[in-house]
This record gives structure tokens, sequence and C-alpha cells, in this order.
């Protein structure tokens, strides 16, 4: 059992603030790695940090469960939370996210899905992103579009 399932298991649906590492993948193309979650929407990959765990540790651990990918580097991108990443579950579980945001060039594989957490996986063009992407993130892609643009060339 992890970490988030002993916390709920002691209090209940009470909200949580639970820390969010999350992944932008890059390929040469310029092109962003989405996952098409089990809810149907796509987002970045990424997932929960673990007891133990650094924040860097539990993007790259997320990754290769999630999708097979194995990463080489990770840059920080930022650190987000507020009111636009409160998360309620049909099951009651309330949370409350910072999501620390990375941006990784360097990677080795192929996009993998585990069938369970993630159903697909594609690259996309910052501008072309799927119409069921996270609001959120759209806009955080929209409003660092030509950030995102230079990482490529930065290798």
């Amino acid at each position: 059992m992890g970490y988030i399932e002993t916390l709920r298991g002691m209090i209940g649906n009470a909200p949580v603030i639970l820390v969010r590492p999350s992944i932008l993948i890059l390929n040469k193309a310029g092109e962003i790695l989405l996952v098409r979650h089990n809810d149907d929407t796509w987002g970045v990959p990424g997932g929960f940090m673990e007891l133990g765990e650094s924040v860097e540790e539990a993007a790259m651990r997320e990754v290769q469960e999630e999708i097979g990918i194995k990463i080489k580097k990770l840059e920080l991108f930022g650190v987000f939370s507020g009111k636009e990443l409160y998360t309620k579950l049909r099951n009651g579980h309330e949370y409350h996210n910072v999501v620390i945001g990375y941006v990784c060039t360097e990677f080795e594989g192929e996009p993998k899905p585990d069938g369970v957490e993630v159903l697909e996986a594609k690259f996309y063009k910052p501008t072309e992103l799927p119409d069921k992407t996270d609001p959120y993130l759209k806009r955080k892609i929209q409003e660092n579009a030509q950030h995102i643009a230079s990482l490529i060339g930065r290798k």
C-alpha cells in the first residue's frame, strides 16, 4: 500500500495537500508528449510523490511506470498551486495539488501506455492539443509556448 492509500485509511476523505511532479517531455520536433488517462482527459505524465522519494525520483518513476520511458535529464519548469488545482474525486477524496513541473528533452524509449492509468500516449504540437486536454495545462502551455519552443535548441 502506498503513502496516499495509507493516509486515506487514517483520514478518510478529508482534504490533503499532495506533491504532484509532472514532466513536459519534448521531442526534437518540439512536440509535447501527452497521455490520455482512464477518465478520457489528456495531460502530461506524472503522479504523486511517495515517502522517501525526491520529487525528481517520483517524476522519473511515474513516467517509467505509466509509459515505459526512461528520463535522462530533468530541468525545473515551475511550481504551480492554487484553487485551480483542487480535485475532488467521485469517491469523495479531496486533493489540493502542488505541481512541480519539469521539462525533459533527453529520454530513452518510445511511449508504451500501461493500460491502467494511461490508455494512450502521443506527441502533439503545442498549437494542436486534443480537445480534452486539461484546461489548466492547455492554458499553461499556451502562455509558455515561446519558452517551450526555445528549450528544444538547448540540449
